[in-house]
């Protein structure tokens, strides 16, 4: 693949350095469709990033675009804060029907901004409302948002450093599988729960992710997020799950907890869950817990209409069949598996792991560079991919759930030539 040049001038020269995705990936992007995106100069680039997974259902997705530009043609309302508006009661009818009832789940829904972070924040405000108390539990190499209260429990050392002041009320635990099983699940947190010189002040909740996306794709044992629930009831502490980029299908069922059979009190979506990549966030809660005054949490963009379009569009048309969606990206989610099998096999002295569900796996090499590597090579051979972990040293696999078996063989492929082109 030869690429020229791009004019990258005005972004270097009036966009502040924080940006990173277009370091990794120097080209300007202009359209895009599915699982393809394309540059300016018309090259192709097979995306396995999907906007970070706010594109399970892949770019411009025609039934998504349809139902939108319906929807704006009209002179459909656009901003509503939190008034009442037909496309809100559109998305609750569906999200009701489709994601709530057939789990028996209790929810109430509330609206609490546009982003992720948003929704952590209302989450971890909530719960220390409710329970009269200020600390969080958190685990090893979470991630949660950018945001100061979710910078507080989040792990990674270089983003909390961003935040230039100390982050309080937020204790970390070792993640599952921490101590490669050398230590019994929960035994630090529960020793510290239960000793009154530990120094440890009584969690209001416990944050967790069953898989760690940003953390480096570290995925949560059923029987691990069991037993966490079990001790939060015991303990009386809420459990949140964060679910903002593994929700939405993308470990298989439309909660990434579903598996493990619990029933969090506090959950938080938001990515794909409008479904085309624009801005909505859900925090989701059990009905005793909603002692929200009027107007306690707010937000001006948290009534954005057309998202409410689009997601409503999204849960009707993937999510209306029981379980054809979930068992459509559990096949491809082996199909990946396969592929990395046999990465693994041509590199057994370079790879230390792979591991994932659905569709979200992560590979690991020995030498922490060489996920940069393999990811920029891979971009030179056409293929959008992202490292994560604390140092980078995963490559991380995030193709939309809507991509086509031979997209995805087509992906694995050059992956599998990127690892082999720098070894």
């Amino acid at each position: 693949m030869t690429i020229t040049q791009p004019d990258l001038s005005v972004f270097e020269t009036l966009e502040s350095e924080v940006r990173s995705y277009c370091r990794s990936w120097p080209t300007v992007f202009d359209r895009a469709q599915g699982s393809r995106m394309y540059d300016e100069d018309g090259h192709a680039y097979l995306d396995f990033f999907a906007g970070a997974g706010s594109l399970n259902y892949g770019h411009n997705n025609p039934v998504l675009k349809r139902a939108l530009i319906d929807y704006l043609e009209r002179d459909g309302v656009t901003h509503g804060l939190d008034m009442s508006t037909t496309a809100k009661r559109s998305f609750l009818e569906s999200f009701q029907n489709l994601v709530l009832r057939p789990r028996d789940l209790p929810y109430k829904v509330m609206f609490p901004g546009p982003t992720g972070t948003n929704a952590v924040e209302s989450a971890l405000k909530l719960a220390r409302k409710v329970k009269g108390r200020e600390s969080i539990v958190s685990f090893t190499n979470a991630f949660h948002g950018m945001s100061l209260g979710s910078l507080a429990v989040t792990g990674n050392a270089f983003k909390r450093a961003g935040a230039g002041i100390p982050l309080v009320h937020g204790t970390p635990m070792p993640f599952d599988n921490y101590f490669d099983g050398q230590v019994p699940d929960f035994l630090w947190f529960e020793r510290l729960l239960g000793d009154q010189g530990s120094g440890l002040n009584k969690p209001a909740a416990v944050i967790v992710e069953s898989v760690q996306g940003e953390g480096g794709i570290n995925v949560a044992r059923v029987e691990w997020l069991r037993a966490l629930a079990e001790l939060c009831e015991r303990q009386d502490m809420l459990l949140i799950v964060d679910d903002i980029q593994m929700g939405c299908g993308r470990t298989g069922a439309f909660f990434s907890f579903e598996e493990a059979g619990i029933v969090p009190d506090i959950v938080t979506v938001s990515k794909s869950i409008s479904g085309y990549g624009l801005p909505m966030s859900l925090c989701l809660f059990k009905p005793e817990l909603d002692i929200w005054e009027p107007g306690e949490h707010n937000g001006t963009f948290r009534g954005n209409n057309p998202a409410f379009v689009t997601a409503a569009a999204a849960l009707q048309t993937y999510w209306s069949d029981g379980p054809a969606m979930e068992k459509q990206t559990r096949t491809r989610g082996e199909q990946v598996e396969q592929a990395l099998i046999s990465i693994t096999e041509e590199n057994l002295a370079d790879v230390k792991e792979y591991r994932g569900r659905g569709l979200v796996w992560g590979m690991e090499f020995h030498d922490k560079a060489r996920a940069g590597r393999v990811a920029h090579r891979a971009f030179e051979l056409g293929l959008l991919i992202e490292t994560s972990g604390p140092e980078s040293e995963v490559v991380k696999l995030l193709p939309a759930l809507t991509i086509t078996p031979d997209e995805l063989d087509e992906g694995l492929r050059t992956l599998a030539r990127a690892v082999r082109e720098t070894a």
